[in-house]
């Protein structure tokens, strides 16, 4: 059953954190929501539903989150779902983990570097395009409401070196998307109901890698001339 409230206490039971790390959330809740008319973050109608529709959905990601990793990577962060809710989990956790951020919209890095100044992340914004990126860092990479799967894959395995999972947020569709890319590519992946949507799986995804295909001998090249 999903979660559905929107109070404090369910956040802090189903998040196990501390009131502090609340008030962390509610301040990145409450500019979210005063910048959201003039740098169009989110949808309006799911403003009401931030703390579950976006918060709580993002926060799940922690538990698959590489311990080992120097870097988490979020692509196309946005307004910073999940980049900046696991940045604030985890300093509660104090975990020596940097979060970077990867937004191409000049307006949502302008809020994103609001936040991460005000509440002192260990995160940091970059106002780039990641498709055009080479040899990026990161232990564990992250990716909601981003690009389909098997764009997700390309960029993951052929702009980024080292990386060890990729956790992404599927919706109702997830199962057969996965089954889709599995024609393409080679991985292995674990899943998790989300607790905020009956329909929706958080994917833990490793080894991935894209399939070889022989190459087929042309029409030509198969025709032996005689003389």
């Amino acid at each position: 059953m999903a979660f559905k409230g929107q109070n404090h206490e369910g956040l802090i039971k189903l998040l196990q954190v501390s009131r502090e790390t609340i008030t962390s959330l509610n301040i990145y809740e409450a500019l979210l929501l005063e910048n959201n008319r003039k740098f169009n973050l989110i949808s309006k109608s799911t403003e009401n539903i931030l703390k579950t529709r976006h918060i709580l959905d993002s926060a799940q990601a922690i538990d698959f989150i590489d311990k080992s990793s120097k870097i988490c990577a979020d692509l196309g962060t946005g307004a910073g779902f999940p980049g900046i809710v696991l940045s604030i989990l985890f300093k509660e956790r104090k975990y020596p983990i940097r979060i970077d951020l990867y937004e191409k919209s000049p307006k949502k890095c302008q809020f994103l570097s609001k936040i991460v100044k005000k509440l002192d992340l260990n995160a940091l914004v970059f106002e780039k395009n990641v498709f055009e990126q080479k040899n990026l860092e990161a232990g564990t990479i992250v990716a909601r409401a981003f690009k389909p799967i098997q764009s997700v894959f390309e960029i993951v395995t052929k702009n980024f070196k080292n990386f060890k999972n990729l956790i992404l947020f599927l919706g109702k569709n997830g199962k057969q998307t996965l089954l889709d890319a599995s024609k393409v590519w080679e991985f292995e992946y674990k899943e998790r109901k989300s607790v905020t949507s009956d329909d929706s799986l958080i994917i833990n995804i490793k080894k991935i890698r894209k399939k070889i295909w022989s190459k087929p001998k042309s029409f030509l090249s198969s025709i032996k001339r005689v003389e």
